[in-house]
Order: C-alpha cells, then sequence, then structure tokens
C-alpha cells in the first residue's frame, strides 16, 4: 500500500524499546486476513439457521425486517422456509435476491421519506395480525434510520433534525437510541404492541456495546428502555439544541411519566451475530500466524481520538516493555466510539478518525500497524470500510493534525492510498481494530 511522504522528522523510540527481533510476518496482510475473517463470522446466516425452529404450520407467517444484515437474514429464512410474507427494508445499494418477501431501500444514517413509509407499512401490516399468527421480525444496526414513523404531533423533519444532532453530539448509541424510542411510533415496542396477540419471534444481529438486545434498531419489539425524562437527560448532557416541537414532546411526555406501551410479554428472540465471535474469528488468524492475540473488549466506546490514544499507548507499552504481551501480538478491539463534531465536518467516520488519532501517537514505529474498519463496509460519511495503516512509512505530521482537528480523517488517507474498500457486508457487528505489534 503505498503512503505519503513526509515532511516532519518522526520522533525516535526511547531507548527502553523491546530488543525481540521482529517476526517475517507481512503486516497489512495479516490484518486484511483478520478483517476477512471477522466478517465471516459476522455472517448471520450460520446463527440463523442453527435458531430457526420449523415454519409454523398453523395462522399466517408475516416477516418483517429492517437494517445493514436484514436482506441476508432474509434470505437464509426464505432458503429454510420457502417464499413468505412480508417486507424488509435496506440501505441504498444493499438489497439482496428474494423469493417472496417485498425489499425497500431507504436512507441511512438520516431517515427519509421511504424511511417513514417503510415503518407506517410495517405498522400496518403487524395490525392485520391474529392470535394465531406469527410475525417473524429481522433486526440489525441501521434499522433505527431505515424505519422512521414519528411520534404523533412530530414530522419526519423533526425527526431527522433531532437524527442530525445526535449524529454530531459524540452520544453513545446506546443513548442515542433511547432517545429514538421517545420520538417515534415504531421503536421500543411498539411494532410488537401492532401485533396485539400474535406470537413475536425476533432475531437480531448486534451492533450495540454489551449486545443488549433491547437497544438494536432502538428495539422495535422490545419494552423502552427509558422514559422520556431520561431522554431529556441525555439531551442536556450533550448539550443538543432539540427543535422546539421535538423538546415540547418530550417534555409533555416526561410530565405524564410516559414510556412507550407493550402489550403482552417480551418477544422470543436470539443474536445470531455479536461483535464477540467477530472478534475471535480474527483472534483465530493471529494466532496460525504466529502473533499472541489478546482481545481488549467488545464493547470499547468514547470519542474516537482518545480511544486512538489509549491504544496507541497499549501497543507502545508492548513495543517497549513486553506488557500486557510482549510482540509478536495483536491487540483487538471492537465496539463503537464517537465523534463530537466542534469544528466542521470534513469527510469521514470513526473508525478513519481513530485511526488517524493511533497513527499520530504510534505509527511512527516499524513494529506498529494497525487498522479499523466498520463491519457493514461503511465508514462514516464515505463509500470506505475504514483504513489500515503499515508501521513506519512516513507521512506528513502536519497534515495528519489538520485532519484530525477538521475531522477529515478520508481525505488524508484516501491521499496516503491506505483506505480499505469492502463494499456493503450485508451484517454489521460494530467495529473492527487491531494494533498489531511485531
Amino acid at each position: 500500500m503505498l503512503l505519503g511522504s513526509s515532511t516532519e522528522t518522526p520522533e525516535a523510540l526511547p531507548s527502553t524499546a523491546s530488543s525481540t527481533a521482529p517476526l517475517a510476518v507481512d503486516p497489512t496482510a495479516l490484518m486484511q486476513a483478520m478483517l476477512e475473517a471477522a466478517l465471516a463470522a459476522a455472517d448471520p446466516g450460520p446463527g440463523l439457521r442453527a435458531a430457526l425452529p420449523q415454519r409454523p404450520a398453523d395462522g399466517r407467517l408475516l416477516v418483517l425486517g429492517a437494517g445493514k444484515a436484514s436482506a441476508r437474514m432474509a434470505q437464509v429464512l426464505e432458503q429454510m422456509w420457502g417464499p413468505c410474507e412480508g417486507l424488509i427494508v435496506v440501505p441504498e445499494g444493499a438489497r439482496l435476491p428474494l423469493r417472496g418477501l417485498e425489499q425497500m431501500e431507504a436512507s441511512h444514517p438520516v431517515p427519509d421519506g421511504r424511511s417513514a413509509e417503510a415503518a407506517a407499512r410495517m405498522l400496518a401490516l403487524a395490525r392485520t395480525l391474529g392470535p394465531r399468527d406469527t410475525l417473524v421480525v429481522l433486526l440489525s444496526g441501521g434499522a433505527s434510520a431505515l424505519l422512521a414513523a414519528p411520534a404523533d404531533g412530530l414530522t419526519l423533519a423533526d425527526k431527522q433534525s433531532v437524527t442530525r444532532m445526535l449524529l454530531r453530539s459524540g452520544a453513545p448509541i446506546d443513548e442515542m437510541n433511547l432517545v429514538r424510542q421517545q420520538f417515534s411510533a415504531i421503536k421500543g415496542g411498539r411494532l410488537a404492541a401492532a401485533a396485539k396477540e400474535a406470537t413475536v419471534l425476533t432475531y437480531l444481529v448486534s451492533d450495540i456495546p454489551g449486545d443488549r438486545a433491547e437497544l438494536i434498531g432502538s428495539g422495535p419489539t422490545f419494552p423502552s428502555v427509558g422514559s422520556a425524562a431520561e431522554a431529556l437527560a441525555v439531551i442536556a448532557r450533550h448539550g443538543i439544541a432539540l427543535p422546539a416541537r421535538a423538546r415540547a414532546h418530550l417534555e409533555r411526555a416526561a410530565d405524564q411519566s410516559a414510556r412507550a406501551a407493550h402489550l403482552g410479554p417480551a418477544p422470543r428472540h436470539v443474536i445470531v451475530a455479536s461483535p464477540q465471535g467477530a472478534l475471535e474469528a480474527a483472534a483465530s488468524v493471529a494466532r496460525a500466524a504466529g502473533v499472541t492475540p489478546c482481545i481488549l473488549g467488545d464493547a470499547i466506546e468514547g470519542e474516537a481520538v482518545d480511544v486512538g490514544r489509549v491504544m496507541a499507548g497499549i501497543a507502545q507499552q508492548s513495543l517497549r516493555h513486553g506488557q500486557p504481551f510482549a510482540p509478536p501480538v495483536a491487540f483487538i478491539s471492537g465496539g463503537e466510539t464517537t465523534v463530537t463534531v466542534r469544528n466542521g465536518a470534513g469527510k469521514g467516520g470513526r473508525c478513519s478518525e481513530y485511526l488517524l488519532s493511533f497513527l499520530m501517537t504510534a505509527a511512527y514505529s516499524a513494529r506498529i500497524s494497525a487498522m479499523a474498519c466498520d463491519t457493514d463496509g461503511r465508514d462514516g460519511s464515505e463509500h470506505n470500510a475504514g483504513a489500515i495503516w503499515q508501521g513506519g512509512k512516513p507521512f506528513d505530521r502536519t497534515d495528519a493534525r489538520r485532519a484530525l482537528e477538521e475531522h477529515d480523517a478520508w481525505t488524508f488517507f484516501e491521499r496516503n492510498q491506505a483506505l480499505v474498500q469492502t463494499g456493503p457486508t450485508h451484517t454489521n457487528v460494530n467495529d473492527f481494530r487491531v494494533a498489531l505489534v511485531l
């Protein structure tokens, strides 16, 4: 991978650096192989095949799905059960061939009119079910934007404005989805409530730190995770200036101590793919290459810039002092970092911003390389999955610092031919990060 030329001299590592000879491994090739293994493990197909019961023999079967992995899950479901009635909504460009289920595309991460139409149609379909019928719901990350049914008294424009503010606020995904539930007519258990007494089965691909099923896709088949008062606290904590109508809606609901209505018991559900499974698959690839894998966590959150610095510090400690593991070692992590936009928005996303922060701290060493990618194949505003950097390659630190300050990491990595392109992966188990010390 070709990288740009440097205009500054990299700082030298302290004399306490490890003298262990580096392993003869191509770091770029190894990290790419680890990503491929992680994505294969994130495929919801095997997990769904194992979890699906026999097709219901009695009553009507309705299948509804939303999210980046919903078409893949629908494909596997129809392979096992045959053509089904229902509707799947996916991000633009993420369709897959289906036998009976209708597919729609809608906007992500900010909802559009198609998102509102999809949500309204799903609610209407669910309301036609009776007590002998079965509703199967296929959910993954992305469903929050793809299903946008405004609560009573709100408009789609209100929801779009709130979504943009949340995305720029730096709020973690669990807090974002708690707020989204309060502005929705479908999230926070309202889709399950529309199905009344029908049996509800929910199959999920987790993109939520800690695999909290009730927050995946903002939980359309699960009881609301919080109250309007808690949503107001999130808004205040992140300094979000809500549109007047949206704030009035929350304040009115808080005065009534309102939570989302949810009729009947919580639905049966199975998580068919998760971040931990992807990290373990990547660890196996590292181990086979003679590199010690160290999974630091599947739910690491925080500002992308801060997490990048911390991960770089861990890599440096390994290289200098052999702690917590001596090289060769691969520090692997998942979860969802955040980006609080303060100085205008350039091009990029949380993975590229994380990696640029890591690079500024540690990647001047020839023995430290790193990668960060979103497992859905798209990192933020652009169409790359993330970026990769082989340690010791020269770069312009002034340019890197400017890009970091302006949230323009994509431009930096594109200029240095270091973007990772996967295209849509039809899954989403959050971010995949590796710091390789050889």
